[in-house]
């Protein structure tokens, strides 16, 4: 009897209790809401219509529930109003001060369910932020708030799409992605075009060293809208390419162009000297010489030009430069009987002994000419019967430069054997000596040679 009666008791009491709670009125929200006692519920605060500059750095107020978006004044906001069961995830926010609110109650009696879901998309910039938010109030208007992004939260709904911007597509997460048109094949640049993804769309442009132009991409011609070249520039396809003039070379960083020392590269390129010069060189020749075909040196023939020989002197041209001669150089006892040969008159007692006659030439060669080298030939003018010619080197030959080679009855052949080095003169006296068969007769002439070794080798 007694526990029956204690149970009774305890059953009385718990029905009292649970009376007491029913009649307490909860009226507190969350952040980002406030009471609306008209219609007893929690409802969403304007924070872009009551906070004062919001959004700095001239971003625009978007209102969301439970809080506010800051974005680009250019930006599209896509709001979609969907049924509670359908929630979409939330996204990310950025640059936003979001506080994603939501009320919840359990109790007993009829419930009224709302679903929220706003998403903020920049053009080219994919979503910004999305949330989805469920409120449910009882009749105690008890207020609570979901995660709409807790998966043990919300039923989750396959087959729900949800609808995203152009360049964007639902991903398997349940959110809206970029789109590579690029790598997907959907773009529509032409063939001469490079795709370039960007967020929520593509551009077409054209390759490295083109320009577009109408639609096609044409090679720029960089010689002429920007020429870095230091000399010629050539256009080529997509690019330049830089070239030097004659005797300049590319540098380094190949756009200038530097000079190129032609006179080290070859010690052939001048017969004596080699001066460089800014792209090009050119050849120099000593005093007494002229270039000739750009490159070789020529003697000068002073006694056609200039000269200062007197009127009793005669003009020699040797190589390098000239000599002046007396036009008469016979000396007593001979005469003078044309040009440059002197007889000694038989008459004359002091003629016995000498030789009948001297005959003055001149000659020049150049220094270091080769050896053994024929140089001069000497012949007899008058030709006795029955006589015997014979030659001789009768002076100007003590070093033993020359040998005379005697050629035929009547002629001999000088011959340099030794080399010789200019500038220097010799003075080399030939004889020939004629004797009759039976030697009753003897005569002799001298040719009396000048012979100039030049300074060079030209």
């Amino acid at each position: 009897m007694l526990k029956a009666l204690f149970l009774t008791m305890l059953t009385l009491a718990l029905v009292k209790s649970q009376d007491t709670e029913e009649t307490i009125t909860y009226t507190q929200c969350t952040d980002g809401y406030e009471w609306d006692p008209v219609r007893q519920q929690c409802k969403d605060i304007d924070e872009c219509d009551i906070v004062q500059d919001a959004c700095k750095g001239g971003m625009k107020c978007v209102n969301h529930y439970g809080g506010y978006l800051c974005l680009p004044k250019t930006a599209q906001i896509i709001v979609n109003n969907e049924q509670p069961q359908q929630e979409t995830p939330a996204a990310e926010g950025v640059g936003a001060a979001a506080n994603a609110a939501a009320t919840s109650s359990t109790g007993t009696g009829g419930v009224a369910a709302t679903g929220i879901a706003a998403s903020g998309v920049v053009p080219g910039g994919g979503v910004v932020a999305s949330a989805a938010v469920e409120v449910q109030t009882g009749r105690n208007n008890f207020v609570t708030r979901r995660n709409p992004a807790d998966p043990q939260r919300i039923p989750a709904n396959p087959s729900h799409r949800i609808q995203c911007a152009t360049g964007y597509e639902q991903s398997e997460h349940n959110v809206c992605q970029d789109i590579d048109e690029c790598t997907a094949g959907t773009h529509n640049c032409r063939a001469d075009q490079v795709c370039i993804n960007l967020r929520g769309s593509f551009a077409c442009q054209c390759p490295p060293g083109y320009q577009k132009r109408g639609e096609q991409c044409v090679d720029i011609n960089e010689c002429d809208a920007s020429n870095q070249c230091a000399q010629q520039c050539y256009n080529i396809l997509g690019s330049f390419i830089c070239q030097c003039n004659q005797g300049y070379e590319l540098s380094s960083d190949r756009l200038n162009c530097e000079d190129i020392d032609e006179c080290r590269t070859s010690s052939y390129l001048c017969q004596y000297q080699c001066v460089n010069e800014p792209g090009k060189f050119s050849c120099m020749c000593p005093q007494g010489y002229q270039v000739v075909r750009g490159r070789t040196c020529q003697d000068i023939n002073e006694c056609e030009t200039t000269n200062e020989c007197r009127e009793d002197e005669m003009c020699w041209n040797y190589h390098g430069g000239f000599r002046c001669y007396p036009r008469n150089p016979c000396q007593d006892p001979y005469v003078l009987t044309s040009e440059n040969r002197c007889v000694c008159p038989v008459s004359n007692a002091m003629c016995r002994e000498l030789p009948q006659s001297i005959v003055y030439k001149y000659m020049s060669i150049r220094s270091d000419r080769s050896v053994p080298s024929d140089i001069f030939q000497i012949q007899a003018t008058t030709i006795y019967a029955n006589t015997i010619n014979t030659f001789r080197i009768k002076s100007g030959n003590e070093n033993g430069e020359f040998y005379l080679r005697q050629t035929s009855p009547v002629s001999a052949m000088l011959v340099l054997v030794k080399s010789l080095s200019g500038p220097r003169e010799y003075i080399v006296d030939l004889e020939m000596l004629t004797v009759n068969s039976i030697g009753t007769f003897r005569t002799s002439s001298v040719l009396r040679l000048t012979i100039i070794v030049g300074p060079f080798s030209f």
